[in-house]
């Protein structure tokens, strides 16, 4: 029996899939809280940032490490660990006495949530022939975005009932938990099962030198069509939606909060749908390329009207919000074109290379939009907007290129199953 036609292989689905699902609710449900922490600990608007910046930070050091470390010694491990990094970073946090405590554990909690996608990945990749891969990559990224609508509603009115603490030391205890179950099941039961994978694992063939992977990498122009498709389709997202979007809304369209945060919801049913279905588009059509750019050029001219009109019709507001989060879900793909483009030893690195680029475009949209309103700050919020809508235009742009870039085999070969775990 081989992983890649065995039943259990949806096991192993189904578990990594839950403890994704989790672990992206944490990397916003924080900022539910940045209130009543201020009060609680007598916290300044910076510490706020920091130990939202502390955590987003870790993740973005720790990407291209991560894959090069899974792709030499396997992609269980540290799952395994980050989940649990990650449920003891959130009981930490729960239990907090001061911000020292906070900021360890936000730091712990980034530590281990840089492990996760890469990892997911890689895993997909050894259970997983390529035709299921592209399929699976979507429910993947719809689990993310499923993730994000849990630390919306779902976790403020939980909140909201118990107080913060207990929401988030109950997800802590979860989360330690999966990473009991990823153990059991990623290790534990798959090597009873697939007693001839754990010996080939001791056959290694000598490893080529991480400088070399690294060199080859940097020189390819498939990874950095992968960066780039990443940076203009979930930076610009990303970046946006968790900075100025709800600002936005009540400045130029002098919505309430409540009313506003709306907005971040409608991207977010977007991300849900766009991700299944662009990857079954994929699967359909048998080619991962044409859906994608097509993905970005919707993308790019959604910022364009925005940039054009900087107060568009709100019947038109809500149509582009969903767009930009449907090409943030179907930017899944990404690593579609990873997986069919790289040997199997590299795409893990290549992986965390391409989630650099979405990461380093999250980064620095929100300060460089925040610096053109800045500029503006004499004139009406509408015209400093306006403007900063320049910046995702200009990112998404840059994503564009990338998926014209990308070179796409029309016959691929399958690649082997005997994979190291």
């Amino acid at each position: 029996m081989e992983k890649q036609t065995s039943k259990f292989r949806w096991v192993v689905f189904a578990s990594v899939l839950f403890t994704y699902f989790l672990i992206v609710s944490q990397r916003t449900a924080p900022g539910l809280i940045s209130d009543q922490l201020m009060k609680e600990f007598s916290l300044t608007a910076s510490m706020i940032g920091l130990l939202t910046s502390i955590q987003f930070l870790a993740y973005a050091g720790f990407q291209i490490p991560i894959g090069i470390l899974s792709d030499r010694f396997g992609p269980n491990f540290f799952l395994i660990i980050g989940t649990l990094l990650n449920g003891i970073g959130t009981l930490i946090y729960s239990l907090a006495p001061n911000e020292y405590f906070l900021l360890l554990a936000r730091l712990l909690a980034g530590l281990g949530d840089a492990t996760i996608w890469v990892n997911l990945v890689l895993i997909l990749s050894q259970w997983f022939k390529v035709k299921e891969f592209v399929g699976l990559l979507g429910i993947a990224g719809m689990a993310g975005s499923a993730g994000f609508l849990l630390a919306t509603v779902p976790f403020s009115a939980w909140i909201s009932v118990t107080g913060w603490r207990t929401p988030f030391f109950i997800t802590g205890i979860i989360l330690v938990l999966s990473a009991l179950l990823l153990y059991y099941v990623l290790e534990k039961k798959s090597k009873q099962l697939f007693k001839t994978d754990a010996m080939k694992m001791k056959q290694k063939a000598p490893r080529e030198k991480t400088m070399a992977v690294l060199r080859r990498i940097f020189s390819s122009r498939q990874a950095w069509a992968a960066f780039f498709c990443h940076f203009g389709l979930v930076g610009t997202y990303v970046g946006f939606i968790g900075s100025w979007a709800v600002p936005y809304g009540m400045h130029v369209y002098d919505m309430t909060r409540s009313q506003s945060s709306q907005l971040v919801m409608i991207g977010l049913v977007g991300a849900l749908v766009g991700a299944p279905l662009t990857s079954w588009i994929s699967s359909r059509f048998g080619s991962i390329k044409k859906p994608f750019v097509i993905v970005h050029v919707i993308a790019f001219i959604s910022w364009l009207v925005l940039f054009y009109t900087g107060k568009p019709p709100y019947y038109l507001l809500v149509i582009i919000f969903l767009l930009i989060g449907y090409g943030n879900g179907s930017s899944s793909l990404t690593f579609a074109v990873v997986r069919k483009s790289f040997d199997i030893k590299e795409v893990g690195v290549v992986s965390g290379f391409a989630n650099t680029g979405g990461f380093l475009s999250a980064v620095l949209l929100p300060s460089i939009f925040g610096k053109v309103l800045d500029h503006f700050h004499t004139a009406s919020a509408s015209i400093g907007y306006h403007y900063g809508f320049l910046i995702p235009v200009i990112f998404s742009l840059m994503g564009l290129i990338g998926g014209i870039f990308i070179k796409e085999k029309h016959q691929e070969a399958e690649q082997p199953s005997e994979l190291p775990a």
